[in-house]
């Protein structure tokens, strides 16, 4: 016998206490002892721990080093600069993401180049990309949306095939592997926000890698001049001092002291976390109109923390009911389900239309020449513009607490199976699916 939905009066799925089920980042005296530690000592503004993180990063991760940032925004703006970014040039990135993947080039005097994205995974889509590469194009920003790891054979034969370089953006995706190997490890660069509501939280704080010195020390010169020192390329010394960008990218070292704990502490919580959400993922299994937006099991791809999980909406099994019909009888069960994902940058006036810094034509095409022509860089791409209308964001549980889980898994099943009740006072209004600066009204995603 069907169960009556919360929507219309009957009791809530959902219906244990929650607890820490969801708190983040967890706080451990560790955590505290060391950011106290900075405190008394006076060394906010410091590089010793901070050092000590990115080395300790470094070697986790396997690369050869490691520079770290204010924020995940400017640790982009780096990477980018350091690859050799600058005016005129163009830099291929997603559609689907948040504004910091590919926002930053403006300041370089370059312009982004948007592609689709894979309606299975939302990460920028390899069939879309060399009829877009020109003689401008030096880089592709490649983003592991959502955890979900980007192709990366393809998109590495695409980039060494045109010569171009790859800046993997792994903000959503720390500890995430793809065919064993970790994120982060292929491309020329790799930056990571490391924000408070990600999956590797240090506070406001972002990191870059390389194994290349060159794109190390420009990185450095760019915006850290605290560590000019460490400039020993004859090309770059005559410019140490000052910073060549005018930036001052330094990490705080409480957010430093905070992640050398979080360094040790995060696999065994990415454990815990991939087991709970593949259970979740698990018991939905087959359940119609939902799938779970996850690598294949036996493939060795993995999401690592799953920052900010999507499961795919398939609106004709229930009847064509409207995503966010399905998601408002979600949430009367008292689980989570948030229509949607960032909406499509490429129809942004920031990228069609806006005039930045007083150029006297948009900033997109500022650089490029007098006969460049904004109407090349605007167009249509068809899944990035309608994805919204066909994911959503599910509960991101923190520990695999299995009563609990199911019971979200509970509030899942039970809208599907009385989806036909829904249905007469369906309106249908998808419209206003998802957002740029913030994951709907709850969710802040700021670099």
């Amino acid at each position: 016998m069907k169960k009556k939905l919360a929507l219309f009066g009957g009791d809530k799925a959902v219906g244990s206490e929650q607890g820490d089920m969801f708190t983040w980042p967890i706080v451990t005296p560790r955590h505290e002892q060391a950011v106290l530690g900075v405190l008394r000592g006076g060394r906010m503004s410091g590089l010793e721990i901070t050092r000590d993180f990115e080395k300790k990063y470094a070697r986790m991760l396997g690369r050869k080093y490691a520079l770290a940032y204010h924020n995940g925004t400017a640790a982009v703006l780096g990477g980018l600069y350091a690859l050799g970014i600058g005016a005129g040039d163009e830099v291929i990135a997603p559609s689907r993401t948040y504004w910091a993947s590919a926002a930053p080039v403006y300041t370089l005097g370059a312009t982004v180049v948007f592609a689709d994205v894979d309606p299975e995974t939302i990460c920028i889509a390899p069939g879309d990309i060399e009829h877009r590469i020109t003689p401008r194009t030096k880089a592709i920003v490649v983003v592991h949306y959502a955890g979900m790891p980007a192709d990366m054979d393809a998109l590495m034969e695409i980039a060494a095939r045109h010569k171009v370089k790859i800046l993997e953006d792994c903000s959503h995706a720390h500890g995430a592997l793809y065919k064993g190997k970790e994120v982060g490890t292929f491309g020329e660069a790799a930056a990571f926000s490391l924000m408070t509501g990600k999956s590797l939280a240090v506070g406001e704080a972002g990191i870059l890698f390389t194994d290349d010195r060159e794109i190390y020390e420009r990185a450095l010169l760019f915006g850290h001049y605290a560590r000019h020192d460490e400039i020993t390329l004859e090309e770059l010394k005559p410019f140490a001092g000052l910073p060549s960008g005018g930036f001052k990218h330094r990490m705080h070292q409480v957010s430093s002291a905070f992640g050398l704990v979080q360094l040790d502490l995060y696999p065994q919580q990415m454990a815990e976390i991939d087991s709970a959400m593949n259970h979740f993922c698990d018991l939905l299994e087959g359940i119609a109109g939902i799938r779970a937006m996850r690598p294949a099991k036996g493939a060795n791809t993995t999401k690592g923390g799953w920052y900010y999980p999507h499961f795919k909406y398939v609106a004709e099994e229930l009847g064509g009911l409207s995503l966010m019909r399905f998601a408002e009888a979600i949430r009367a069960e008292g689980s989570i389900c948030n229509p949607g994902c960032n909406k499509p940058l490429h129809c942004h006036p920031l990228f069609t239309k806006l005039d930045v810094y007083g150029h006297g034509r948009p900033t997109r095409i500022a650089h490029l020449g007098a006969s460049a022509k904004i109407e090349r860089y605007v167009e249509r791409l068809p899944v990035a513009e309608g994805i919204n209308g066909c994911v959503f964001e599910v509960p991101w549980f923190k520990h695999r607490r299995p009563a609990i889980i199911e019971e979200h898994a509970a509030a899942y099943r039970k809208v599907v199976e009385n989806h036909q009740a829904l249905l007469a006072g369906d309106t249908g209004a998808d419209a206003e699916i998802g957002g740029y600066s913030s994951f709907f009204k709850a969710r802040k995603d700021t670099r």
